[in-house]
């Protein structure tokens, strides 16, 4: 493990277990979920408070798609789960390349393999200050031949009674009983409230389109940047709400759930040795 400090505010990263984020505090307060007692032990960045989503986001419907006209079988990555979900990054581990008192940079190496087929190497910069944590996020195409890519971050949150959380977007994917974008609407008037959006007693596990690239949690925002000035980075955001857990999530992604199957805002296509990066800011209030 690796902690980062500046100020009152702590990060500890686990590179050998996807790279992810064990815990975030500011003082006492956690601002990121706080781990589970064992989270480290077992290994599993899903009960950490922060993991990448990369070279995709979410789901993959069945574990399989068609791409250059040849169908592809991924490995199913999350138990009984029906689908692939969350990519490979999640799940790999990552090397320090570099280290400082208030920054890191991990990398990663992926062959192509069962879980994915096309080449990548990826990069996350971690960087904090006294006021917030920037993670920028990277990823290289080296397979011989152009391939998709995507990428985001899978932050979980503390949820407090009255907990608000509101972006702007211009649309979002109802889902079907497989949890996978069924039909792209407007944002539903039940969903809205005053300036934004709330977290109230409708479960969301869903991806809204067009986001602006900032959101507001009350005591923390988060502010996407669009690298790309005609085609923002992280142009949408999946928000879960599980119903009755301690937790929501609010995570910026390039695409949205199974994209690789769907006509509607595809993801993107890198040429070998292009890549695709961003940053995303965690902006103490």
């Amino acid at each position: 493990m690796l902690t980062l400090r500046a100020g009152a505010n702590a990060v500890v990263l686990t590179p050998e277990h996807g790279g992810a984020i064990l815990g975030w505090r500011h003082g006492p307060t956690p601002i990121l979920r706080p781990p589970g007692a064992d989270a480290a032990l077992r290994g599993d960045p899903g009960a950490m408070g922060c993991f990448p989503l990369l070279p995709y986001a979410n789901r993959i419907a069945a574990g399989r798609f068609t791409w250059a006209g040849r169908t592809h079988a991924i490995r199913r990555n999350f138990g009984d789960h029906p689908h692939a979900i969350h990519g490979v990054g999640w799940r790999a581990r990552w090397t320090v390349d570099h280290a400082a008192p208030d920054r890191a940079r991990l990398g990663l190496r992926h062959d192509g393999d069962a879980d994915w087929p096309f080449a990548f190497d990826a990069t996350l910069d971690y960087t904090l200050t006294e006021a917030a944590l920037t993670v920028r996020i990277g990823a290289t195409n080296r397979h011989s031949a152009p391939a998709p890519m995507g990428i985001g971050l899978h932050p979980y949150f503390p949820r407090k009674t009255g907990q608000s959380l509101r972006f702007e977007a211009d649309g979002v994917w109802l889902n079907d009983r497989d949890a996978l974008p069924d039909r792209h609407v407007a944002i539903p008037d039940a969903w809205n409230h005053a300036q934004g959006r709330v977290i109230g007693s409708t479960r969301l596990d869903n991806c809204f389109t067009g986001w602006a690239g900032t959101a507001d949690l009350g005591s923390l925002t988060i502010e996407a940047d669009p690298v790309f000035a005609d085609l923002p980075v992280f142009a949408d955001l999946q928000v879960f709400t599980p119903e009755g857990a301690d937790f929501f999530c609010v995570e910026p992604v390039s695409h949205a759930p199974d994209a690789l199957n769907r006509t509607h805002r595809p993801m993107r296509t890198l040429q070998t040795d292009e890549t695709l990066a961003g940053s995303v800011t965690f902006r103490l209030a």
